[in-house]
């Protein structure tokens, strides 16, 4: 049995994954693949590599400091988030990143982003993560009309979740027998149309396939969600996700509602763990009968 962990991203709400995969450290769960896009991402590679509590930090820590995030950054970097200082002084300084504890774990690590000329979702693996190199969750996190397009090995890239917000199918397609996934969102949530069409068919006049993922973006949402539900319910997907609508923004700097939310995140993971841990025993008792 092949379990996946699949991250969904959303800017601050990150503070719900980032208790989840807390609490998923602190239990000893581990899963064998691991996928996220954008905050999702971000938070998954520190899950990976086994630093608890670093997520948090970094989401915390800095918030109020004008070089993470806020509109003095849009205008100096042309990004709402401080791009420089979170992908490169951040972990390779302030709170290290330890790229080799994550490239010597034997989880598998997916990281999805966007094409910026053809709008279509785009994944690496593991090892395009270099050490002291960080451009990859860069170009992950990098939302359309907030932030540059990322150039990365040869393509240009933009947020992940943006073509797959919800990256499940690509976990069953690379091998998961069952999968957990964390959401940002409510279990009720359902995503509408984009408010800013004019902003962003302006910016990307040049990128037909972008513009037709941006206006599509709330259709495919949707349509994953829709299949993380079917999945639950066939017993192939345990979903921790908020019970009631999250109020902070993807921007959000009030502490008292991030630190709220990521012991949301936490409190949920716990009352999951069970079923979690059932899981483990199930794969655990499968490998032993193919040796």
């Amino acid at each position: 049995m092949k379990i996946g962990l699949v991250l969904e991203g959303g800017g601050m709400r990150g503070l719900y994954t980032n208790g989840v995969l807390d609490c998923l450290m602190d239990n000893h769960f581990a899963a064998d693949y691991v996928i996220g896009v954008s905050a999702g991402a971000c938070s998954g590679v520190s899950y990976v590599s086994g630093q608890r509590g670093r997520s948090y930090r970094v989401n915390t820590g800095y918030v109020d400091d004008k070089r993470y995030v806020g509109f003095e950054s849009l205008v100096k970097t042309k990004s709402m988030f401080g791009m420089d200082f979170i992908f490169d002084e951040i972990p390779n300084h302030l709170d290290p990143f330890d790229y080799e504890a994550f490239l010597a774990s034997p989880m598998e690590f997916v990281t999805g982003v966007t094409d910026a000329d053809t709008g279509r979702p785009v994944y690496f693996t593991k090892e395009a993560v270099r050490p002291g190199d960080s451009t990859l969750l860069r170009a992950s996190s990098s939302i359309p009309v907030f932030s540059p397009v990322v150039e990365f090995m040869g393509g240009r890239y933009l947020d992940g979740g943006t073509s797959d917000p919800i990256p499940v199918q690509k976990a069953l397609d690379d091998g998961c027998d069952r999968v957990v996934v964390v959401l940002t969102r409510d279990r009720s949530y359902e995503k509408s149309p984009e408010g800013i069409r004019p902003v962003y068919r302006h910016i990307f006049h040049d990128s037909p396939g972008m513009v037709r993922t941006l206006d599509t973006r709330h259709e495919v949402y949707n349509r994953e969600l829709d299949k993380v539900r079917r999945l639950e319910r066939e017993g192939r997907a345990i979903v921790i996700a908020p019970d009631r609508p999250v109020t902070i923004g993807r921007f959000e700097k009030d502490m008292k509602k991030l630190e709220d939310l990521y012991k949301t995140g936490m409190l949920d993971a716990q009352l999951a763990m069970p079923r979690l841990q059932k899981w483990v025993q199930e794969r655990s008792a499968e490998d032993g009968k193919a040796e």
